[in-house]
């Protein structure tokens, strides 16, 4: 599966959480990282080259004042135009699928009725649902990072995790998915042998992270037959 990751951020080298994901996503062979503030004025014809050749498009963007940085918006309204994602029979882009990362500088639970921002993630993400369906698109459930600089290394590795399968996975949410995508990554490290001594930045010892990965296997398996 090829995905195109389109990157909407004005500052992206002083954000930690753009480079650990740009970092966590330099390992996948099929997986394009696409900023867009550094890509403008856009060339619409190769923009919309690049979404035709996805499997997959992520919008990647932090959020600012409730709504995605002004690039992307920009970029949908240059590249995503009639006849290239959608025409008068409906969308254009069906067999792909859309997902949203995002990330939050206040914490996920105060976007809700009744929490801190008092409005939900559900209705400030409905345009892109909205999007998706004009398009064609499979919307996937968003994958929403808070406070990165707040987190932990254990709470880094398990995003690197969720971002990785996200960007690979058919369904990434489904739990049979996610275990075979465990089983690749054991398989990959018995290749290596006593060369597997950290997998990116977050795994400690080869030892250790096999450990780790039959441990998540189990739980995997358990949780698909419950």
């Amino acid at each position: 599966m090829k995905t195109l990751i389109v990157v909407s951020h004005p500052t992206l080298d002083q954000s930690q959480t753009q480079q650990f994901l740009k970092a966590s996503a330099a390992t996948l062979a099929d997986a394009t990282w696409h900023h867009l503030d550094t890509s403008m004025p856009f060339d619409a014809s190769k923009e919309q080259a690049l979404v035709r050749a996805a499997d997959r498009i992520i919008f990647q963007f932090p959020l600012y004042w409730y709504a995605a940085p002004a690039s992307l918006y920009q970029w949908l309204d240059e590249v995503w135009v009639r006849s290239v994602v959608y025409d008068a029979r409906g969308g254009l882009l069906t067999g792909k699928s859309l997902g949203l990362v995002v990330n939050l500088g206040q914490p996920a639970r105060g976007y809700q009725v009744g929490g801190a921002e008092g409005v939900s993630l559900s209705e400030l993400f409905s345009p892109f649902a909205a999007l998706a369906r004009k398009t064609g698109l499979r919307m996937l459930a968003p994958l929403v990072i808070d406070q990165f600089s707040y987190q932990d290394e254990a709470t880094h590795q398990k995003l690197l995790v969720a971002y990785q399968q996200y960007l690979t996975l058919a369904h990434p949410a489904k739990l049979s998915e996610q275990a075979d995508w465990w089983l690749d990554q054991l398989a990959d490290l018995a290749d290596l042998g006593d060369q597997a001594e950290l997998v990116g930045q977050t795994l400690a010892t080869r030892q250790e992270t096999l450990m780790h990965l039959q441990e998540t296997i189990n739980e995997l398996k358990e949780g698909e037959e419950d």
